[in-house]
């Protein structure tokens, strides 16, 4: 009879089996893009030492007959949790065997951590860093055929059927659109966009990173007046959190495609934003987690042949919601993408209730092609 043993992962060693999980996942699969090893050694290693850990969390290897089988990560977001005066956690970095002894051992090992910190529901997979990320949020649930855009997850169709199984129920679809630049904008908008400017009293800007500071606290300030009261999974970060954000992104950043707009009335009010980035998985892909001497140059030769990129946020304030704002920014990403030699592009992950946003998508020509699934479960 076979064995398995969940345990906290403690010691290096470990935390290389867990890294090293998915190379065994899915061996084979064109589709999968290696994450780099060392940034997920510098991220996790800090969190395995309870003592040097600066928020509740833990990580668990699931060994079958002695061998790596399955991973997770579990966490709570304590200020999210009052701020909403709820007791839920989250779980990421969930990869698994097909196997549903072993998913189960480790989910159940999970339930204990939960319990024992007073969470009664759960939500996963998300960002290590809370619900409120769109990093690796939700599993992929259609379109196994297409490897993921930067920073989107990826995983075989049976996590699903595990899940389910493990007592997981849907909590919300997210949708990523793809963008054709030859089916974009079919009829030209620049009329419309241009009376709508005149009309409203706005102009778009690309980020001025020479002046990054003042630009953070321009998207802190539209970020605090657009994020929905009713989301229950989201909050305006505080400026520190968009600072270490805007931190971890900007060696991925092009100038040209994040864009800001404002009021064009003097005041230079900040009403709009919304970050795109060039799909670095595109380069990782090539290099099996690696950088080393021969990877650095791969590195630099898939990087001239990036030809496409992710749209993650875009947010404006409530006042100038259908005025044309947010249309506005996409054409300016659009006009500067074409400039830049970028032929695709994806808007992801918008929420399934986001009607506004997906309307918006779907009128300048994008089509959905993609759906992440956010799963819950209540704990009694």
């Amino acid at each position: 009879m076979s064995e398995i043993k969940v345990f906290p992962v403690r010691t290096k060693s470990e935390l290389n089996k867990f890294i090293k999980l998915p190379w065994k996942i899915y061996k084979n699969n064109k589709c999968w893009v290696p994450p780099l090893i060392g940034d997920l050694k510098k991220s996790l290693t800090p969190l395995i030492n309870p003592e040097t850990r600066e928020r509740p969390c833990e990580l668990y290897l699931a060994l079958l007959d002695g061998e790596p089988a399955a991973r997770i990560f579990v966490s709570m977001d304590q200020a999210l949790n009052e701020k909403k005066n709820v007791n839920s956690g989250y779980f990421s970095l969930f990869e698994s065997i097909d196997n549903i002894e072993v998913a189960k051992a480790i989910f159940d090992k999970a339930y204990e951590w939960f319990k024992e910190k007073g969470i009664n529901i759960i939500r996963g997979p998300v960002s290590i860093d809370g619900t409120d990320r769109d990093e690796n949020k939700g599993i992929l649930i259609d379109a196994f055929d297409k490897p993921p855009v930067l920073f989107n997850s990826y995983n075989p169709e049976y996590y699903i059927k595990l899940l389910e199984e493990c007592g997981f129920e849907k909590d919300y679809d997210l949708f990523a659109y793809y963008l054709d630049k030859d089916m974009l904008f079919e009829k030209d908008p620049s009329k419309i966009i241009e009376y709508a400017k005149k009309r409203y009293n706005f102009r778009v800007d690309t980020i001025n990173l020479k002046n990054i500071d003042k630009e953070i606290e321009d998207i802190k300030y539209i970020l605090d007046l657009a994020v929905p009261d009713e989301w229950e999974d989201l909050v305006a970060p505080s400026l520190d959190d968009v600072r270490n954000i805007a931190k971890s992104l900007i060696a991925f950043a092009d100038p040209d495609l994040i864009t800001i707009a404002r009021a064009n009335d003097g005041s230079e009010r900040p009403i709009g934003f919304a970050l795109s980035l060039p799909d670095y998985n595109q380069v990782l892909i090539h290099l099996n987690g690696r950088l080393n001497p021969i990877s650095m140059l791969k590195f630099a030769w898939y990087k001239r042949k990036i030809n496409g990129a992710r749209i993650f946020v875009m947010f404006v304030i409530p006042e100038y919601r259908s005025k044309g704002v947010s249309f506005a920014i996409y054409y300016q990403i659009f006009l500067n993408g074409i400039k830049k030699g970028y032929i695709w592009g994806e808007v992801s992950t918008i929420g399934e209730t986001n009607i506004r946003m997906r309307n918006d998508i779907e009128n300048m020509g994008g089509k959905k092609y993609k759906t992440y699934r956010v799963y819950k479960k209540i704990l009694n």
